[in-house]
């Protein structure tokens, strides 16, 4: 009997001792970082990857831009290596073998980062919004399915833990009721009153690189917490009206657009602006009993009905590896997190692109575009 105890004890100890070697060597392969390359240093959001400080996190392994003057300029500014740099795509998948890419040139080359990648097997991160039209969403997804890669949209406000709270008070059901109606405000006071880099400005303000100017730039933003919040669901119709308010400063697009999307049982409203007096990502959710609205990334408004009043509070903020784009691509690629239906989703930006699309066509032709079913 006490040897069969032993035998027992014995047992248990492998046991044990090899399901602590296998949560080790897990946490070693967590601890890996992501090998990321960079494509393209134009977009004014790059510097949230070339200062990135987590090197435990991701690790960038090759930039490709052919302006080398560009990329001398960030290699002095942020202290990364031209020896990393390349002048072709290609090339620097070529040499350095990233796990994935975060794209940071114009909208319109998104296209030409995944049909490089994606063959590659190399999963894709581009900044917002997904592409210019709806016909490059559609061969991007396409090539996701064949190549079986990932391919996420970065958004600052997914990050922000209101609109996580947002999203979990509407998903109850019992704090505001169903939703009726979403107003999304988003902007500033314009590229180039905010200084932005020539290199940006240049294809911000271009009606093929960027699709159009604010409702591009802003309508994205609204776009895509709108479909999040209806749980991917197309809508019946889109109506946008876009107007130059300062056609001296941006001649060839929109400064100021407005955009209406209907459902069977609510519509959104998106106001997007290079026109605001002040910067603003806010977000307001209204629903049959109540109301939830963003005042920014934390802060917050609520009133759950008629009968008592409107209280503030502040949101929790979103927590690692959920509170930032490069440690969330981290866990996408290792299986850690599964992004098929959040903000950042494919399917969710293939819906924000076709609502851009049918705006920019109701704003050129001057009536309400009925979606197919």
């Amino acid at each position: 009997m006490k040897t069969e105890i032993n035998k027992l004890n014995l047992s248990l100890i492998i046991i044990l001792f090899l399901l602590l070697c296998q949560q080790f060597s897990f946490a070693q392969q967590k601890q890996k970082p992501l090998r990321v390359g960079v494509a393209g240093l134009t977009h004014g959001h790059v510097g949230w990857i070339l200062g990135y400080k987590k090197t435990d996190v991701v690790e960038v392994v090759g930039i490709a831009e052919p302006d080398r003057q560009l990329a001398e300029r960030m290699s002095k500014k942020y202290g990364f290596s031209m020896d990393i740099v390349y002048a072709s795509l290609d090339e620097m998948l070529d040499k350095t073998k990233p796990e994935a890419v975060t794209a940071f040139n114009t909208i319109y080359q998104h296209l030409d980062v995944v049909k490089a990648c994606a063959p590659r097997g190399i999963h894709v991160m581009v900044e917002k919004p997904l592409t210019y039209s709806l016909d490059q969403a559609k061969q991007m997804e396409a090539l996701v399915k064949k190549y079986k890669i990932k391919l996420l949209t970065n958004y600052e406000t997914t990050w922000y833990g209101s609109n996580q709270k947002v999203y979990a008070m509407v998903n109850t059901g019992k704090e505001i009721g169903p939703v009726r109606k979403m107003v999304v405000h988003d902007g500033h006071s314009g590229p180039k009153e905010i200084g932005v880099d020539p290199e940006f400005l240049g294809w911000l303000t271009d009606p093929i690189q960027n699709g159009g100017g604010a409702l591009i730039d802003f309508g994205c933003y609204g776009a895509d917490l709108i479909t999040w919040i209806m749980k991917g669901e197309r809508p019946l119709s889109v109506t946008a009206v876009t107007q130059q308010l300062k056609p001296d400063l941006y001649p060839n697009v929109d400064d100021e657009a407005a955009i209406i999307v209907t459902y069977p049982h609510a519509q959104g409203i998106i106001q997007a602006s290079w026109n605001w007096p002040v910067g603003r990502k806010d977000f307001e959710v209204y629903g049959q009993t109540g109301y939830v609205i963003t005042v920014n990334a934390l802060d917050m408004r609520f009133r759950k009905n008629e009968r008592v009043k409107e209280v503030t509070f502040a949101a929790d903020p979103t927590v690692f590896p959920q509170d930032e784009p490069f440690a969330y691509l981290a866990a996408v690629v290792h299986g850690e997190i599964n992004s098929e239906d959040d903000l950042s989703s494919l399917r969710t930006n293939v819906i924000v692109v076709e609502i851009l699309d049918a705006a920019r066509k109701s704003a050129k032709e001057g009536r309400v575009i009925y979606l197919d079913r």
